[in-house]
């Protein structure tokens, strides 16, 4: 449909193609071009007018038309501004008429696009936009840098009004500072509904970030032809003059405006709101001074993001610093409801709100503008089957809870932190209803022009549909207000936590040290899984096949989840002896000579996940071409001993019975083995290929290692590779697997399909696996203990019954969730390590047996 046929009122404006108006504003001309800028192919219709070339345009070549010196400047500022859509500027442009123009041009969908403006200003850019941007650069908050903008605009350009309009979470806006002639009514303030500024009209302010209307009232000049051969309307989104929905003009004139500017606030790539300047009669602005005007609203921007990154910080620091404070009076507080009551002040300063409430242990205590007495059991019950024992919000309570439509005026929003894991107690937070709070600021006797489409394109009408849209709703709960209520829950559990201790029996202290130490465990994981994804993300040796890179990468991955084990096991680190033992075990056989001399050292937390990286591979590559592959009179000898300064030096050589071919090139290997140390300890490891064999040095710093003096120089020597019973192959066997993580229980079967073993059922919670017992008989089981909010102890207890034998999976260092009354049963470590798994099943199988 073209644009011209486009019919549009107030029912469909959403849904207006504002970019293809199919118009331009009257204080310019437009020629578009085709893509190498040869032929004309549309003009606007004042062209001639301004231009002076006479006769038809479209059709005629870019030389004929502008002539070939301008024609030929145009097409080196296309090649300088490549395929960036933004347009190339060049103010104070003469032509072949003798006429002086500012020029603007842009290719956008396989046509150049051609801007005239005559030339009204000798402002210098860069200067103007220097001296904008100085003003506001020491802005040290948010608000100030607000209020300056618009005093400064104001200044600097000449509006009448010009005003930082800023866009809510529900797409509404806010007039949140304004510079203005003191005969004009104000709108600081204000709100305005979402439909005032359409999406596709947002959209636009994204692409284009500078939008001027010079006169509201003037006339719209036609582009010719209006549809080119296709049928298609030329596409405006990026030029300067494009014409204005005639919806947005007269909601202007309404205004009584009738001229127009806004620059575009962009943070963290979304349209956070529009610097908008309003003039009361017709205004043009310049195009040096546009330049200057687009330039300071990019450093606004960005200026912006800084302080309001700044400001979230300061906020959250505060927040944690008043939890701070808490947590040291509840160290000292035995009534907890107490202390939660007394501190209601500090907490309504936690994050803004207009009551604090408590409900705990079924009693009330309310602070502020909160819901009536008789509404908060139901406003329990209901979060409590909601939340989920996390931080809930709403900014509309009465779209959940219908009847708290009564008391909206009052309590439109809540907020709720739980304070207990297993009971409905929560600490609340309130929001009035927002429009009790605001009213029209400007003049009431102010009348305003009505256009053909009535009153509805009127800032005061406009405000009233806004406080139509949000009735019974409140401020809504920002990102940073749910940040601080998460650091608030997480304190509080700590403190019901540390309250329980007191009360409780040993058990339900060994309870709440386990759920304590979630929180501590959630920062080690992420930790853990960022050197994961390191070691992903590098690519295989070349030359190296896919199954090669698979099964390093799964013995990098077991050795970080040993190092992880041993870490837990030793309150933050582990034996650098026990360490070498876990990975030369698997490689050792009856042909292998291994000795292992040096005092018991002990690693912190840190050198120890390294090394364990570094022993793995060292271990690895022993076994494939070195001391530790099958062959005769191959030796392995690992040294280590404390120097003057206390630092650790170890000294791994192998000697090997025939030649050690030096690699020609190093892979990842190599340079984990020879980077880790020097890079994440501060200390130094270097390699050196003899001929008759490897020879490792690694210096681990004095600050990460520690002597146990009471223990003298050991040496180990021998076979550690005691016979294990493994699965059979002609077994067929049934496996029960229970794990609620999909991709592991997907890992798991792979695993036992690559043994032989097809017939598996998977259970994800301890209630499924028990249905599936009812129809399903294994011969064994494999039972991740720990299901999320379930455990597998169930299931091992219908098993035990049924007489089916059964290990556990986990990824805790000590099986400390294994009940005394399976202490018998095998247990495996988490990352599954295969080897691990099917020795595990064989041990399972001889079990069967002697049955």
């Amino acid at each position: 449909m073209a644009s011209t046929d486009y019919q549009v009122d107030l029912t469909n404006c959403d849904k207006e193609p504002i970019h293809i108006p199919g118009y331009i504003q009257p204080h310019g001309c437009l020629i578009a071009f085709d893509s190498a800028m040869r032929i004309a192919l549309r003009h606007s219709e004042n062209c001639g007018e301004m231009l002076g070339p006479e006769g038809e345009i479209n059709g005629r070549s870019a030389d004929d038309v502008l002539g070939a010196k301008l024609t030929h400047d145009l097409r080196n500022a296309l090649t300088v501004t490549g395929r960036s859509i933004r347009p190339s500027l060049l103010p104070g442009i003469k032509t072949a008429n003798g006429q002086t123009f500012d020029i603007a041009l842009h290719r956008h969908k396989s046509v150049t696009i051609v801007e005239f403006e005559p030339s009204r200003s000798e402002a210098q850019p860069l200067g103007t936009a220097r001296k904008m941007v100085d003003r506001i650069r020491e802005a040290d908050s948010v608000d100030s840098l607000i209020s300056r903008t618009a005093r400064l605009i104001k200044a600097t350009l000449g509006y009448d009004r010009v005003m930082i309009y800023r866009f809510e979470d529900d797409g509404s806006g806010k007039v949140v500072s304004e510079a203005k002639q003191p005969e004009l009514e104000s709108f600081l303030g204000q709100y305005f509904p979402a439909s005032d500024i359409p999406q596709q009209a947002r959209t636009l302010y994204l692409k284009n970030t500078l939008r001027i209307i010079s006169d509201a009232r003037g006339m719209r000049v036609p582009v010719l032809p209006t549809l080119d051969a296709s049928g298609e309307p030329l596409d405006l989104s990026f030029a300067h003059l494009r014409s204005v929905s005639p919806i947005h003009c007269e909601y202007l004139r309404n205004m009584g405006v009738a001229a127009s500017m806004s620059i575009s606030v962009i943070v963290d790539g979304a349209l956070w709101g529009l610097i908008a300047c309003h003039h009361y009669s017709p205004r043009v602005l310049s195009m040096p001074v546009r330049i200057a005007a687009e330039m300071f609203g990019e450093f606004f921007s960005m200026h912006l993001q800084i302080l309001k990154q700044k400001r979230r910080l300061t906020t959250i620091s505060q927040a944690h610093s008043a939890l701070d404070r808490f947590l040291r009076l509840a160290a000292h507080h035995s009534n907890i409801e107490e202390l939660l009551v007394d501190s209601f002040q500090d907490f309504a300063d936690l994050m803004p709100c207009d009551g604090v409430g408590l409900w705990v242990n079924d009693n009330w205590h309310g602070h502020g503008s909160v819901p009536p007495h008789d509404a908060i059991p139901r406003l329990a019950r209901f979060i409590a089957s909601t939340a989920e024992n996390k931080v809930w919000a709403t900014h509309a309570l009465s779209q959940v809870i219908p009847e708290a439509e009564t008391y909206a005026p009052i309590a439109a929003g809540v907020l709720a932190i739980p304070l207990s894991q297993v009971k409905n107690d929560y600490l609340l937070f309130f929001r009035k209803e927002i429009v009790q709070t605001l009213n029209w600021a400007g003049n009431p006797e102010k009348s305003y022009e009505t256009g053909p489409m009535g009153d509805r394109l009127t800032p005061r009408k406009s405000f009233a549909i806004w406080k139509e849209t949000v009735s019974l709703q409140a401020q809504p709960w920002s990102e940073s207000d749910r940040e601080i209520a998460e650091a608030a829950r997480i304190a509080l559990v700590e403190v019901a936590f540390q309250h329980s201790e007191l009360m409780a029996g040993e058990r339900d202290r060994a309870e709440v040290r386990q759920r304590m130490l979630n929180e501590e465990l959630n920062h080690r994981v992420k930790n853990i899984l960022a050197i994961i994804k390191s070691l992903v993300g590098n690519p295989s040796q070349e030359g190296k096949t896919l199954q090669e890179y698979v099964t390093a990468l799964k013995g990098r991955i077991q050795a970080l989840s040993f190092a992880h084990d041993q870490i837990i096991r030793g309150e933050g680190g582990g034996s650098l002896r026990d360490l070498l033992e876990a990975e030369l075990s698997p490689h050792r056989s009856p042909l292998t000579d291994v000795m292992l001399t040096g005092p018991e050292v002990t690693l912190d937390s840190r050198a120890f996940s390294v090394m364990a990286l570094v022993l793995h591979e060292l271990a690895t590559n022993a076994a494939k071409y070195g001391a530790l592959s099958p062959q005769n009179s191959n030796r392995l000898e690992v040294s280590w001993e404390l120097d003057a300064s206390h630092d650790c030096r170890l000294v791994w050589r192998e000697t090997l019975a025939g030649p050690l071919a030096t690699p020609s090139r190093a892979g990842f290997g190599t340079a984990l083995i020879s980077r880790s140390i020097p890079y994440d300890l501060g200390g130094r490891s270097t390699l050196h290929y003899r001929p008759d064999g490897l020879e490792a040095e690694m210096v681990l710093p004095a600050r990460h290692v520690s002597l146990k003096f009471s223990s003298l120089p050991q040496s180990t020597k021998g076979d550690m590779s005691g016979a294990r019973k493994t699965y059979d192959r002609e077994e067929p066997l049934k496996i029960l697997l229970v794990e609620d993580q999909m991709l592991i229980a997907m890992d798991v079967e792979s695993m036992l399909e690559n043994n032989g073993i097809e017939r598996i059922e998977t259970a994800t919670s301890s209630a499924m696996a028990i249905e599936k017992l009812k129809a399903y008989l294994p011969d064994i089981a494999i039972l991740d203990i720990n299901l999320g909010s379930d455990t597998s102890i169930p299931v091992a207890r219908e098993l035990h019954k049924r007489g089916i034998p059964f290990m556990f999976a986990t990824g805790y260092a000590d099986g400390v969730m294994v009940p005394e009354e399976f202490s018998h049963a095998p247990i495996i470590r988490k990352p599954y390590d295969e080897d691990a798994l099917m020795s595990g099943i064989g041990l399972l199988v001889e079990c069967v047996e002697r049955a």
